[in-house]
């Protein structure tokens, strides 16, 4: 074991900008501290990982703190608790958000582990979220550069893994964390912001899921059944995209641009609609899979808050249901566009993030017929 008693704290360094100056500030204020290099992700042979690139710069960054790295490769649990997930998601026709689980299962469990291996107390990450404790629980905050903040990412921390963090950005703008790194001549100042999904990079999104899931061309049809188009593949949309459909002029259709608005993955049709107000998006209840409370337990059986469906969403008044089964059945105060089953719904009280839940279902049109039909084979079978 590589312990470090003198160590207190352990920075997830990612290569970034974030985490360079997370790791300054602990520094600075005298924090007995140490690096770690997580490595989620094998190489495969496309060259279009960054990883090399981003430890050569974690390395570079922590050199010129003065302070000890470490490395790791988490790559297999990526595997079975992140990207497997990812693919039976996409599979079966939902959208899934890899970087929700990637926190929960990577970088504030196995990373967490890593660190209490070393000796330390705790970790620290460039996150834009913060933390505070109250009446003897944490709770996780918004981030006060609201343009940055991660907390949806977060919504599935617990109680054990945020009084075990520090997220020393939280109170800062991006433009003067990059300000910091500059003053400082780190050397990830002017680094480009990763975006995207971590694993694909800048590589096309279709050719990569393609690799793991065997495309399967069918239909592209309009909501009354007209056959538009042809796709490669159903599960490489998802709802509202409008790009790579290849629509061309259809007779008795004006030229405007066409959206996903509902998928059939057994049948293999993608169904789309022009306009980005077409009604077809529109959904004003949900249903979700059991839900995680960074509590521990929902602040009642039934209660108003604010909910996002999707990252940088604005905050979206609306009443939540908790079922007994864990559960929640969610009505919003106005419609919501392109709500997708498999994406988060994350909670909010004010600041305060109370947990939230993978999307099961909307009553969005298309979907709320499918699901009637469904119901009515299974109730009465041929």
């Amino acid at each position: 074991m590589e312990a470090h008693r003198s160590i207190r704290t352990v920075v997830g360094m990612s290569g970034g900008v974030d985490s360079s100056v997370a790791a300054l500030l602990l520094r600075e204020g005298g924090e007995p501290l140490a690096g770690l290099f997580m490595q989620n992700w094998a190489d495969d042979g496309s060259g279009d990982c960054r990883a090399d690139e981003d430890r050569r710069d974690a390395v570079a960054v922590c050199g010129r703190l003065g302070i000890p790295i470490h490395f790791r490769d988490f790559s297999r649990e990526y595997w079975d608790g992140v990207f497997a997930h990812f693919l039976a998601e996409y599979a079966a026709g939902r959208t899934p958000n890899p970087d929700v689980l990637c926190n929960r299962e990577i970088k504030f469990k196995h990373f967490l582990d890593a660190a209490h291996a070393l000796g330390a107390e705790r970790i620290a990450t460039g996150h834009y979220a913060r933390v505070d404790h109250a009446n003897g629980r944490a709770r996780l905050l918004r981030a006060a550069d609201r343009n940055k903040d991660q907390s949806y990412f977060l919504h599935q921390l617990g109680q054990a893994q945020l009084a075990a963090t520090l997220f020393p950005l939280g109170h800062l703008r991006k433009d003067e964390v990059r300000r910091i790194a500059q003053d400082a001549a780190l050397p990830t100042h002017a680094k480009k912001d990763s975006t995207g999904i971590c694993f694909i990079g800048e590589r096309d999104f279709s050719e990569f899921l393609a690799r793991y899931l065997p495309a399967k061309p069918g239909e592209i049809r309009d909501p009354q059944g007209r056959v538009v188009g042809e796709h490669p593949g159903v599960f490489f949309f998802t709802l509202g995209q409008r790009e790579g459909l290849h629509i061309g002029g259809v007779r008795g259709r004006e030229a405007a641009p066409w959206y996903v608005v509902d998928k059939d993955v057994g049948g293999n049709v993608l169904v789309v609609d022009q306009g980005s107000d077409t009604p077809y998006l529109q959904s004003t209840t949900l249903h979700t899979e059991n839900a995680h409370w960074i509590a521990g337990a929902p602040p009642a059986a039934r209660f108003d808050c604010t909910a996002q469906t999707r990252y940088r969403q604005h905050d979206e008044a609306c009443t939540v249901q908790v079922r007994d089964d864990g559960t929640l059945a969610v009505a919003f105060s106005r419609p919501q566009r392109a709500v997708t089953p498999g994406q988060s719904l994350v909670l909010y009280d004010g600041e305060e993030c109370l947990g939230g839940a993978v999307i099961a279902r909307t009553d969005a049109p298309l979907e709320a017929r499918r699901q009637a039909d469904t119901s009515r084979q299974e109730t009465h079978p041929a």
